[in-house]
């Protein structure tokens, strides 16, 4: 199978879209995704892009995706955050998902980035062996914290 992965354009983000809410479903939130495909186009491709999203494409069908942007730590310097790694499930366990995380790899490798983090659901064994098998380091004393639009609101009425 011929696995062709390429940077995203605007004209991929209605199938990049249909990969996020796939994975919402995958992950039992689907009503969570409010992102759009206008929000995608906009805070990736204009002028000053959030994010660089690689698509993962069998056939001329984009099977794939891994969406990742710079972050800065106080540790380390430059960083990328992979937000999502995303496989149609009919295309699972057939080398989609590898191929794309070598590009992410690749990439960081050539922006000389000191590390690369993103976050695994503690129920995905089969991810969490998968980036561990590479040499990634799953941190089990980390818990992940995060603000949601209301508990902003909220905070900030009490200042």
């Amino acid at each position: 199978m011929n696995i062709l992965v390429r940077e995203s354009s605007p004209k991929d983000m209605p199938q990049v879209l249909d990969l996020i809410k796939e994975l919402a479903v995958f992950e039992n939130s689907l009503i969570e995704v409010e992102v759009t495909e206008e929000i995608l186009i906009q805070d990736g491709f204009g002028e000053d892009p959030l994010f660089t999203c690689f698509i993962a494409e069998v056939n001329k069908e984009i099977v794939g995706m891994a969406l990742i942007y710079y972050r800065f730590s106080t540790w380390k310097g430059r960083v990328i955050h992979m937000e999502d790694l995303i496989v149609k499930e009919k295309m699972r366990n057939m080398g989609v998902g590898k191929a794309l995380y070598s590009k992410v790899i690749a990439y960081a490798y050539e922006k000389k980035v000191k590390r690369i983090e993103w976050a695994v659901l503690d129920w995905n064994e089969g991810a969490i062996r998968f980036y561990e098998n590479s040499g990634a380091k799953v941190m089990k004393n980390w818990y992940i914290t995060q603000m949601e639009e209301s508990g902003i609101k909220n905070y900030i009425a009490t200042l």
